[in-house]
């Protein structure tokens, strides 16, 4: 599974990482704690450049918060805690995760976006927040490109780094990569049947 990943990764090429970035972002399907220490892996292995893998993976978790800020904007706290209690659990995302979003945006500031980047719980949503207060889009990219960098880029030097270590790494990270996925898989389901058996 190890091994399946980081060859998926470096066959994908930036792009691909451009585009798990993304998608972590709107709609988490494989956290950037995964994507961004393999691409780094691959980037040890000399399939990619290290400092594009960076910017790709910073690339896409910045145009990941977009379609969230935009949301907020366009449609207001209210109506977008509507539509996640009506639609929210294809995507698991809860009325409860955009109050932790705007509460985290409220305690903190604008700043919050930076450290919102920072934080796996509060990353994905901080954008919400950003666009029902119509934050300005410019300190919205520049404090997610921030935050973001500083993410993405520790994610991908520490599994370049490790890469020297590769054989031991990948005899005890393959079970545990086989671990995570499935815990992502489970959780992922379980969020799903728990809010469909609200609705019955």
């Amino acid at each position: 599974m190890f091994e399946t990943i980081v060859n998926v990764i470096a066959a994908s090429g930036y792009l691909g990482v451009f585009l798990l970035m993304f998608l972590e972002n709107v709609f988490p399907p494989i956290p950037s704690e995964l994507i961004m220490p393999f691409a780094g892996f691959a980037a040890a292995r000399g399939d990619l450049n290290l400092m594009i893998v960076i910017a790709a993976g910073t690339a896409g978790s910045v145009v990941g918060a977009l379609p969230w800020y935009y949301a907020g904007l366009l449609l207001g706290k209210d109506r977008l805690s509507n539509l996640a209690d009506r639609y929210g659990k294809w995507m698991t995302v809860t009325p409860e995760d955009i109050e932790t979003a705007s509460s985290w945006f409220a305690k903190h500031g604008r700043g919050a976006v930076f450290f919102g980047r920072l934080v796996p719980a509060v990353r994905t949503l901080i954008s919400v927040p950003a666009g029902i207060t119509r934050m300005p889009l410019k300190q919205l990219l520049l404090f997610s490109l921030s935050g973001s960098l500083i993410w993405t880029g520790a994610l991908a030097i520490g599994g370049f780094y490790l890469e020297s270590k590769y054989s031991t790494i990948a005899r005890y990270l393959d079970p545990a990569t086989k671990a995570i996925v499935a815990i992502i898989a489970g959780a992922y389901l379980y969020r799903l049947v728990r809010q469909l058996a609200k609705e019955n």
